[in-house]
């Protein structure tokens, strides 16, 4: 993964944010959840502490030790961290980062460049975002969490006037116990057959899966998240990376809100 940086004031997290205005809180249903934006330091700490938990204890990620009990990385301070809570406990139960354009310039890269070469979505990148780091607490990993998500998500594009999210998306390598490339090779297999994107944007891994040794003919389908993502107009944009800190390997995925099929654009934007 990346390299990491120490813990750093709250102001750290002022002076250099982005331009782009998240949008307002939200009470979301019947208020058994909440969904805001992380306004200063100790927000994006309890976001940390939800990371550390989903992706070191359950998944066995392996992560620099910055700061004890949490996934901290150098492109954190540049993010605007979307958090949903559990109103009756006030705990953040799921969370996803987004580095605008403006930040991406001042960190000098997306996190998803450290992983493939995107020199094919140049002509993107002045309207894209990245999303990262998305997880939800075991306890609540229902619709209704990442629907709040990705209506906040929605509405964040729209109201800064951006039109395309990348990200990496993770396939775990653990299956039924047995630590194998086979399955995120199946899952590749299966979807540049129906969701592969324009060879205009296909992009190449920096340390690929090796495919050519791997079986690609399981009958496996993708993690939700991505099913999520397919099923909302997302395309793979070309084979995974092999991800060692966090046993993964990773899809390049990227989302325009130009493809969104007519029920989601009614659901998310009112259109």
């Amino acid at each position: 993964m990346s390299t990491s940086i120490a813990a750093t004031p709250p102001q750290a997290l002022g002076p250099s944010r982005s331009s782009m205005v998240p949008a307002a809180d939200n009470a979301v249903g019947t208020s058994k959840i909440h969904i805001s934006w992380a306004k200063h330091l100790d927000e994006v700490r309890e976001a940390q502490r939800l990371r550390y938990q989903v992706f070191v204890n359950e998944m066995g990620a392996t992560l620099p030790n910055t700061l004890a009990g949490h996934d901290v990385d150098l492109f954190d301070n540049y993010c605007e961290h979307l958090l949903v809570r559990d109103t009756a406990s006030n705990e953040v139960i799921g969370t996803y980062r987004v580095l605008t354009p403006a930040q991406a310039q001042r960190v000098g890269s997306t996190y998803s460049d450290t992983e493939f070469d995107l020199t094919r979505l140049r002509s993107l990148r002045e309207r894209m975002v990245e999303l990262g780091r998305s997880c939800v607490h075991a306890d609540h990993r229902h619709g209704g969490v990442i629907l709040a998500l990705w209506s906040a998500l929605a509405e964040f594009m729209v109201r800064n006037q951006l039109d395309t999210m990348i990200g990496c998306a993770s396939i775990p390598m653990l299956h039924n116990g047995v630590v194998s490339g086979d399955v995120a090779a199946s899952i590749w297999n299966k979807v540049r057959q129906t969701h592969l994107a324009h060879i205009d944007h296909h992009v190449r891994p920096r340390r690929a899966l090796p495919l050519e040794r791997l079986s690609s003919t399981l009958d496996v389908d993708p993690p939700a998240l991505i099913k999520g993502y397919l099923r909302l107009g997302a395309k793979v944009l070309g084979p995974p990376a092999w991800d060692p800190d966090f046993n993964s390997a990773d899809l390049p995925m990227l989302m325009r809100i130009a493809d969104l099929p007519p029920r989601y654009k009614k659901h998310f934007l009112g259109q």
